[in-house]
């Protein structure tokens, strides 16, 4: 007779269960334009719900705390040797559990409290941890803040390095949350070298377009560069930082055990799954896809009398500017969430407006274009939110529009079969 484990096979948590079932149906049944969200594959699923949760492995590939690790090692290799690949970076460490632990961990690597930054300000496109006030970043360094020009909407990188020779930065971050226009890496390295400054380069975003190769690399140019893996580059929820060598071992000494204790081993073989599924032929045209779709979506909405932050996109986001609807961002976020479309509402550059309810919406194209839309779709997604916005407050026409955006969703199912 066969000893069973020591689990309640019987039992089945039904209430955890229909709430998995009715996420997983509101997916399926929306379109999700947040430029931050993705469907991960199901073998990255799978690999996130593996037998690596299990595992305790605090240290390195080789250099662990526990014993048992022969395996972790080996995935967790994978995973590095794979994304020095995909980027071309010389050091990788895949333990970062977010972009913000990432970022936090570069600081704390490279930096004492109280030196100084530059950043692009959170009301411009940047992020929380580039030096926001309320966020720990702003509270431990000194940072100076950049923006984008009034007319142009876009960075003056002329401005910018007579800012960085006059303040004589620390470091300078480039890379951005809602900055609609391609990032000149190469440009930021080159001003950083010219004011002493460490180049770092925060990628979460558009990490997927650089490996696509439709987005300029921070590599060969750039210091340090940190990543999410969950953005346009459509793996698991998590972080990385890639950097030269000459910052390799301070960056991991400030990951483990400066920050964190054990890395969580089944992400990081999720990592190395997504990062098997970047490298491969398929996910160049879908970074292609993303930016076309983009630019299909930024120009039907303009057809639609919608104004674009910088006159449109060279990325997989865009900020629409309201303010000629009069509507503001968060009642035109829920009216379209009523229609199952589902944004989030951002600040424009020089917005008056609160943060809570700004002028505008950041809108994206790598989730939809992961559930296999193109062009015509972007186009048909314009017309929704333009009669959504022109109705948001009628419920009865948001409730018309949501069975349309219901029947495109179930086109392009994602994850019918799970």
């Amino acid at each position: 007779m066969s000893k069973q484990p020591f689990e309640q096979k019987d039992q089945v948590d039904e209430e955890a269960s229909r709430i998995i079932a009715l996420e997983a149906k509101r997916q399926e049944e929306c379109i999700n334009l947040i430029a931050s969200e993705n469907f991960a594959s199901k073998a990255v699923l799978r690999a996130l719900g593996s037998v690596f949760t299990n595992k305790y492995s605090e240290g390195y590939p080789g250099k662990r705390y526990y014993a048992g690790n022969q395996f972790v090692d080996e995935v967790e290799s994978l995973a590095i040797k794979r994304a020095k690949e995909l980027f071309g970076a010389e050091h990788v460490n895949v333990q970062p559990y977010s972009g913000s632990p990432g970022n936090a961990e570069i600081y704390y690597a490279l930096l004492q409290p109280g030196d100084k930054v530059m950043a692009l300000d959170l009301a411009q496109g940047g992020h929380l941890t580039h030096g926001s006030p309320v966020n720990f970043s702003g509270r431990t360094y000194n940072f100076i803040h950049y923006g984008v020009d009034r007319k142009t909407e876009r960075i003056d990188y002329e401005k910018l390095r007579e800012t960085a020779l006059r303040e004589k930065p620390k470091m300078i971050v480039s890379g951005f949350t809602a900055y609609p226009r391609e990032v000149d890496f190469k440009g930021f390295a080159e001003i950083a070298r010219e004011a002493g400054a460490i180049s770092m380069a925060d990628i979460s975003h558009i990490a997927g377009l650089i490996v696509g190769g439709v987005h300029q690399s921070p590599f060969p140019y750039t210091d340090v560069v940190m990543t999410t893996t969950h953005k346009s580059l459509r793996g698991p929820r998590g972080a990385m930082i890639m950097c030269k060598q000459e910052f390799a071992e301070r960056i991991d000494k400030a990951v483990f055990p400066g920050m964190q204790g054990g890395p969580h081993d089944n992400v990081i073989a999720a990592k190395a799954v997504a990062f098997y599924e970047a490298m491969q032929p398929a996910f160049k045209e879908y970074a292609r896809q993303i930016v076309r779709n983009a630019n299909a979506l930024a120009e039907e909405l303009k057809e639609n009398g919608f104004r674009l932050v910088s006159g449109g996109t060279d990325t997989h986001l865009m900020l629409v500017d309201l303010t000629s609807k009069n509507i503001a961002g968060k009642p035109a976020q829920l009216a379209l969430e009523k229609a199952n479309i589902i944004t989030n509402r951002n600040r424009i550059p020089y917005d008056k407006r609160s943060p809570f309810n700004p002028s505008g919406l950041r809108l994206g194209t790598p989730a939809m274009t992961t559930r296999g839309m193109k062009e015509p779709e972007m186009r048909k997604i314009a017309g929704f939110i333009s009669r959504v916005i022109a109705n948001a407050d009628d419920d009865s026409k948001l409730s018309d529009i949501k069975e349309e955006v219901i029947e495109l969703a179930r086109e392009f199912p994602m994850y019918a079969d799970v």
